[in-house]
């Protein structure tokens, strides 16, 4: 199917119906002009007729003056003989006599003639080709009840000078509007061209987006509406340029953070294998069950990650006690602290309100906070873990670290998936974009505060279960 430009669109629809009002516009004023100046040159007529049918009212009132001798001497003497004719017309409505002197020969008797006759007020007008066949305009008038021998007079024009004089406007308004068209078709082209060229580079551009290159952009020298769209995906490029690079060290990072423990297991099973010291295989062991679970960690951080990508993420929501589950998971991490010589300290209330949520889900957002915590301290650091009530019954849970701390350029897009600020240190980059969107979809908000090389906190706010049932 052939592509329709917007150029061509354009020039067939908005040019189609300027030429189509234009049209109309000239043929209005066409007959508007016509009009004007055939009913001038009626009324020139009628005047002239009024004037010789007045000085034969007068005569034929006179019995001393022969009608006949008078029409006969009003028609030589007629003082307009060079702008038009005056005839003489007898019962037939034939013409027996003309101010030129002139036969008019013996053509058909033209209409004005029997309208004249037919008329109250014993008018006729006619506008037509004379038997020469050149284009008059003729007014008769019946003086029938005067005349015996001329039943009607009549004078006639050419309108070779009035059409011609009409023409010249038609002329000069088509040549008008033919400007007009031509100005608006160089305007209109200049104007798409403006929209045009940026839409097909856009086009382009959009066709390399897909293809996979983000290194591209739209040239932009406007304000408007059209730059601002190309601004618009200049920034999306960028965006998708970021999340794209982001993307590949997400699998970068995984990949690294899976053959770490896989090599660690794989290393511990061959030693197993091959040392049978009960000291060496109770290490080996350990060592199996702590990468098993490091692995088994990463990827249930994975499935969340999908499940929430793909809209699958689900909570069971119920009455929970938020200080159980964080006392649990400080219990499962205190032991990893000491062996990695950090000090973890909590400090808890004898009580807090309870929240309406998922509890494994705010376990595992616990969980991650106080992992991280630790694992961006260095030894002989501090972790402290502090839960509290505010003032609006909501639950306050605080995880402070004096460890390596977050770049103030990092910090807006701490949250975002994949990105990751530290790339010395272990994880997959999406834990913290996991408890983010938990306790978002819990109706709390989870705010960071950090300060490179002083420490970070992590501030999890959650609602009170009846505020939450509200």
């Amino acid at each position: 199917m052939a592509k329709k430009s917007i150029t061509k669109r354009w020039l067939f629809n908005n040019l189609g119906v300027v030429l189509m009002i234009l049209l109309v516009i000239e043929m209005a004023f066409i007959y508007s002009v016509q009009t004007y100046y055939y009913n001038s040159a009626k009324q020139y007529l009628v005047s002239k007729i009024n004037a010789v049918t007045s000085i034969l009212s007068r005569s034929s009132d006179d019995p001393k003056v022969n009608l006949s001798a008078e029409v006969r001497d009003l028609l030589e003497n007629f003082s307009e003989k060079e702008r038009m004719e005056l005839m003489a017309l007898n019962s037939n409505g034939r013409t027996v006599l003309t101010s030129s002197g002139f036969s008019p020969g013996n053509g058909a008797a033209l209409s004005d003639y029997s309208d004249a006759m037919k008329s109250e007020n014993h008018y006729g007008y006619y506008v037509g080709k004379a038997h020469s066949g050149e284009k008059i305009m003729s007014v008769t008038c019946s003086i029938e009840s005067m005349n015996s021998e001329y039943s009607a007079v009549r004078a006639v024009v050419s309108l070779s000078e009035i059409d011609d004089t009409i023409t010249g406007f038609i002329v000069v308004v088509t040549a008008i509007c033919i400007g007009i068209l031509l100005l608006l078709a160089f305007t209109g082209l200049y104007f798409m061209s403006s929209i045009v060229k940026p839409v097909q580079q856009i086009s382009s551009t959009a066709a390399k987006f897909a293809q996979g290159d983000f290194s591209v952009r739209i040239k932009n020298a406007g304000d408007d509406e059209i730059g601002e769209l190309c601004t618009a995906i200049n920034h999306m490029a960028d965006e998708l340029s970021n999340a794209d690079a982001m993307k590949n060290e997400f699998i970068s990072s995984v990949s690294h953070e899976l053959r770490t423990p896989l090599t660690a297991i794989k290393g511990w099973a061959e030693t197993m294998r091959a040392d049978h010291d009960p000291e060496i295989i109770a290490k080996g062991i350990r060592v199996i069950n702590n990468e098993t679970e490091r692995l088994s960690q990463m990827v249930e951080e994975l499935l969340d990650f999908s499940r929430m990508q793909t809209g699958h993420f689900t909570l069971q929501f119920d009455t929970m006690d938020v200080l159980a589950e964080l006392g649990e998971a400080v219990l499962i991490y205190g032991e990893k602290a000491k062996s990695e010589n950090i000090s973890l300290f909590y400090s808890e209330p004898e009580m807090l309100p309870f929240v309406y949520g998922d509890k494994n889900r705010i376990r595992q957002v616990f969980i991650n906070i106080i992992d991280n915590a630790i694992k961006y301290s260095e030894p002989g650091g501090r972790v402290e873990v502090v839960a509290a009530s505010d003032d609006n019954n909501n639950i306050v849970v605080t995880v402070t670290d004096n460890g390596c701390g977050i770049k103030e350029s990092d910090l807006p897009k701490i949250k975002t998936k994949f990105y990751k600020p530290n790339h010395t240190r272990r994880g997959s980059g999406i834990g913290l974009a996991v408890a983010d969107e938990i306790i978002n979809m819990h109706g709390g908000k989870l705010e960071l505060e950090s300060e490179e090389g002083v420490g970070t906190k992590v501030i999890i706010s959650l609602p009170s279960e009846d505020k939450s049932r509200e």
